[in-house]
């Protein structure tokens, strides 16, 4: 059953990837990035990386996906509700991906896979909870405090001279 659950969160992320590139509507492309993200989210969760999985979930779809959708929308210089955009170099960009495609399945198929037996890890997030904030805190605060002068500084940029 689990494999089952594996294979469905894979599909889900790889078709809504897939409709976030082809939309023509930015606002469904959006959209289709959201369920994107929370399939990255499950396959983290597949990978026992549940602190990664909250956190994917908490800055890129907290965070940014919220921002995307924010900006599409509140754009000044929108006169339609229609927001269309268009691929360019279809032709290129498909062959490059039928290369890198070619590649990663003739290395997939001639590499030696190592197999072993493993038990479940325990939960991560307790673990890397006390390594942020005993042995990791200065670098921790250093990058907490990096990110709100970038945040100041941006949004001095946007504003309007007056």
């Amino acid at each position: 059953m689990s494999e089952l659950a594996f294979w469905l969160v894979a599909a889900i992320t790889v078709v809504s990837a897939g409709m976030v590139v082809f939309s023509g509507q930015l606002i469904y492309s959006a959209i289709a990035l959201l369920f994107t993200l929370l399939g990255v989210a499950g396959l983290y969760i597949f990978l026992w990386a549940d602190f990664m999985a909250g956190i994917q979930v908490m800055v890129y779809i907290g965070g940014i996906l919220v921002l995307i959708i924010f900006g599409i929308m509140l754009t000044h210089k929108i006169e339609s509700v229609k927001i269309s955009q268009t691929n360019v170099q279809r032709k290129i960009g498909a062959f490059v991906v039928a290369v890198f495609l070619l590649f990663l399945a003739s290395s997939l198929g001639s590499a030696p896979w190592f197999q072993m037996v493993t038990t479940e890890p325990s939960e991560t997030v307790s673990t890397v909870g006390k390594l942020l904030m005993t042995k990791y805190l200065l670098p921790f605060e250093v990058a907490s405090i990096l990110l709100l002068g970038s945040l100041i500084g941006a949004a001095m940029l946007s504003r309007k001279e007056g």
